[in-house]
């Protein structure tokens, strides 16, 4: 989007973002895009003093009291609550945290949600907020994304939900969702961009030292690693010990050795442990490992590949692609477009 757009009349008209929180609230889900908002509205006005501040961003607490407790101890105070809060506004973004599922049993909450949604621009959800909006039924028939750990508890309780677990965040419509945490950030840039142009957004994230842009569709990186634990010591000393041997060639039948077990068996187990076979744990640790590589380190993609056991740069493409959803050489120059500005 280019600078002149960005001073586009329709474009700059003041926005009410709006974040909804519930008691025990992930204080990251509203901490981090909401300050990418705020950010985002300072630094319009520091570039273009003669005209307005673009957002007015509000907390509102989806209780009868404006102060919201978070799950990490702290209390964040809101401007308002759901109940008093009066519109129209923007944006509406329903933040997650344990307190969520409470949450979606208020009937009053749910219905304000649904009548709030015919009259909001864009409506969305960081992380387990997405299980507010589907008790709202505002995801039925539409593709949406939660954080990884809980997509499957999504797509059991919202089966009218096209439940994606993969990507940081999904558009669909006017609705979008996203993924866990910092993948909340990840939207709010997003959304910045949409209103107010890239050049804007690069200074927010580049002020914040976030990366930009990871795209919706780009996998959670957390995935990678992020299988569930054994309790079969074997199994999980051979995970640790794969990450230490990424040079080497690891077929299942040398994983099984290591782990003392037949082949088939050692497969077996390890699915049904963890939830992937063994040869699609090894690819996502080395595109895990090669993703760090690429972002801490100037080496060529011939090393990369070879250090972390693809058999060639094709090898490497096809696995980064198809775990991350991005070529290497593309995800390294965004980074290095990041830190040269």
């Amino acid at each position: 989007m280019s600078r002149s757009k960005s001073l586009d009349a329709s474009t700059t008209q003041r926005k009410t973002i709006v974040f909804v929180a519930a008691p025990r609230t992930q204080i990251l889900d509203v901490a981090g895009p909401y300050q990418i908002f705020v950010r985002a509205a300072e630094l319009f006005v520091q570039d273009y003093p003669s005209r307005k501040s673009p957002y007015k961003v509000i907390l509102a607490s989806s209780t009868r009291h404006r102060t919201v407790s978070t799950n990490c101890g702290l209390a964040l105070i809101g401007q308002e609550t759901f109940r008093s809060l009066k519109g129209p506004f923007d944006t509406l973004l329903v933040a997650g945290g344990s307190g969520v599922e409470a949450a979606a049993s208020d009937e009053k909450l749910l219905s304000w949600l649904r009548g709030a949604a015919l009259r909001t621009r864009r409506i969305g959800s960081i992380c387990t907020g997405a299980f507010l909006l589907a008790a709202a039924g505002l995801l039925d028939g539409k593709r949406a994304t939660t954080h990884w750990k809980w997509a499957a508890e999504l797509r059991r309780r919202s089966s009218l939900t096209m439940v994606d677990p993969d990507p940081i965040y999904i558009r669909d419509g006017n609705t979008y969702t996203s993924a866990g945490v910092t993948a909340g950030m990840d939207l709010a840039l997003a959304l910045v961009e949409q209103d107010l142009g890239s050049q804007l957004a690069l200074k927010v994230a580049r002020e914040m030292v976030l990366y930009l842009r990871r795209s919706g569709g780009q996998s959670q990186f957390s995935t990678a690693l992020a299988l569930a634990a054994s309790d079969r010591k074997q199994i999980e000393e051979t995970r640790s010990w794969a990450l230490d041997h990424l040079q080497q060639e690891l077929p299942v039948r040398k994983l099984a050795e290591k782990a003392g077990m037949s082949p088939r068996n050692f497969a077996r187990l390890f699915a049904e442990d963890t939830g992937t076979t063994p040869a699609r744990f090894v690819e996502r640790l080395r595109v895990e490992t090669a993703r760090r590589r690429l972002e801490e380190s100037r080496d060529k993609l011939e090393k990369i590949a070879t250090d972390c056991g693809f058999r060639s740069i094709t090898t490497l493409r096809r696995s980064f692609h198809r775990v991350l959803r991005v070529p290497p050489s593309d995800y390294r120059n965004r980074f290095r477009g990041l830190r040269a500005n």
